[in-house]
């Protein structure tokens, strides 16, 4: 599989939400990244399910929704009303892992399992049999425009062999200080799927960024 581009939207200008949408909409990105957050899960705020709802109104890429919020098993059904394609939870706030990704799954979504950078991949040895995708913080989540995680790289490639060893095709994703260089590093290392905001969005021609990132 040719690997994917996913936008994140948080790096937006939410002035201009509809415009931001619509270029990803016209550019050959895949997906569309929807970061939210409460404040408690991770130091910040973003966005909740009003502006999710008007969003599907306008996006035509799937949407992978990434929950950075506790108790996220509570908002499965919300998640499930946007339209949303992939929903994340975090493997740190799911006190019962295997029976939130099974309700996502029958609302309707692919279950995606998100890892903070501190959380070792060995943790995921139960639940890989049953997620559609594990996503990698390759920064430490809240805010973007952060560092790059050097040992990401390492990381991406232990789970890639323990998805192979398994005979598995869980998709790996990998969001946080994404650029042309790290993007390179980790397709290499065995990501699937890129999460980048702030290259992207505040790029002087993002459309051009995005078809470099798709050529990598």
């Amino acid at each position: 599989m040719k690997h994917l581009i996913a936008p994140s939207l948080l790096a937006g200008d939410f002035l201009h939400l509809q415009d931001e949408i619509e270029m990803i909409n016209n550019s050959e990105a895949d997906w569309l990244h929807l970061d939210i957050m409460d404040g408690v899960f991770v130091p910040n705020i973003s966005f909740g399910f009003p502006v999710l709802n008007d969003i599907r109104k306008v996006c035509k890429k799937p949407m992978d929704v990434h929950l950075m919020i506790v108790e996220p098993q509570k908002f499965i059904k919300e998640v499930a009303d946007t339209g949303a394609y992939m929903m994340n939870v975090h493997y740190e706030a799911c006190t019962h892992l295997h029976r939130t990704v099974t309700a996502i799954k029958e609302a309707g979504m692919k279950a995606g399992v998100t890892l903070n950078p501190h959380t070792p991949v060995c943790l995921l040895e139960d639940i890989l049999y049953d997620v559609d995708m594990v996503l990698l913080m390759t920064v430490n989540p809240g805010f973007g425009g952060q560092k790059f995680i050097e040992h990401s790289v390492e990381k991406t490639a232990r789970l890639k062999d323990m998805i192979e060893r398994k005979g598995l095709h869980t998709l790996i994703e990998v969001d946080g200080g994404v650029n042309m260089e790290t993007g390179k590093r980790l397709l290499s290392a065995g990501a699937d799927i890129l999460v980048t905001g702030s290259f992207v969005f505040k790029s002087p021609d993002p459309y051009q960024t995005i078809r470099e990132l798709k050529e990598l």
